[in-house]
């Protein structure tokens, strides 16, 4: 190939990533400049790409004085971080101990981990439902939390199983020469090594359970216990929907996934990628 030819084929793959970042961003561009749009502006023919003027009306009635957005955010927050939690602190010493020790059928255990990320949130929310109705964990911060782990916790060991299979057990033998017990060399010697792997998880964990919406919808009737999802789903109603109102807030829903991504993205690319370099 000559190099001609090369340049002009890395301009149209140039040219390709272009327009695929620009239809990605662009129902994100369309909510932002809803959102700073009056009622009125909304429905113009033809549409208005730059809204004029802008408006806050949106963010300061909806977001701000609303008292059940508030409530959601607050409530979103608690079930995702208490989540990523929960994930971190179970999936850790799973994976260490499915890679480092000798554990009978961990193909079929991987397996099933891998099937378990296949059934969809809505085929377990009835029997969790009636499962937790009996635990009284219905309406409860524990039950969302619970709920989140049950996919975020087998996703989160497939991640780090290989990170924990990649450091050399003659690394691990010789801390333990050197006075270490099992638990500190994984504290001081795997641990370590797989943070990449930690940030993934952590990152994966807590954007699944702020965007959950079936569980939340499920296990969660009491209007003060619903996460932001489902406090987002009400604004739509059979009376009509105030475009405006709703794009403010999925603006505000989005800013911590916004966030995250663009604070964390070579870290998650890393962790994604240098996990799989060994199973």
């Amino acid at each position: 190939m000559t190099a001609t030819a090369a340049q002009r084929r890395r301009g149209w793959l140039s040219a390709g990533g272009v327009l695929i970042t620009i239809a990605y961003l662009l129902p994100v561009y369309w909510m932002l400049a809803t959102s700073l749009k009056d009622s009125s502006d909304i429905f113009a023919t033809p549409p208005d790409l730059f809204p004029s003027p802008i408006t806050l009306t949106s963010y300061t009635e909806t977001v701000v004085n609303h008292a059940g957005i508030g409530r959601g955010l607050l409530n979103s927050t608690v079930i995702a971080v208490g989540t990523t939690v929960v994930t971190l602190a179970v999936a850790v010493p799973a994976a260490y101990a499915l890679a480092r020790l000798r554990v009978r059928f961990v193909a079929l255990l991987m397996l099933l981990f891998l099937v378990v990320q296949m059934i969809p949130a809505v085929n377990l929310a009835l029997p969790m439902f009636v499962i937790f109705s009996r635990a009284d964990l219905v309406n409860s911060y524990v039950g969302l939390i619970l709920a989140n782990c049950s996919l975020a916790i087998p996703l989160a060991i497939t991640i780090l199983r290989p990170y924990f299979l990649s450091v050399p057990g003659e690394v691990i033998e010789a801390a333990k020469i050197d006075g270490c017990t099992t638990w500190s060399a994984f504290l001081r010697v795997a641990l370590p090594v797989s943070v990449p792997g930690l940030i993934t998880v952590a990152v994966i964990s807590f954007l699944g359970a702020w965007g959950e919406f079936v569980f939340g919808l499920a296990l969660a009737s009491d209007e003060g216990m619903q996460p932001i999802t489902v406090v987002l789903a009400g604004l739509t109603n059979s009376f009509g929907t105030r475009w405006n109102d709703l794009m403010a807030v999925s603006v505000v829903v989005a800013l911590p996934i916004i966030v995250v991504f663009v604070f964390l993205q070579r870290y998650i690319v890393g962790g994604l990628t240098a996990g799989a370099t060994k199973s």
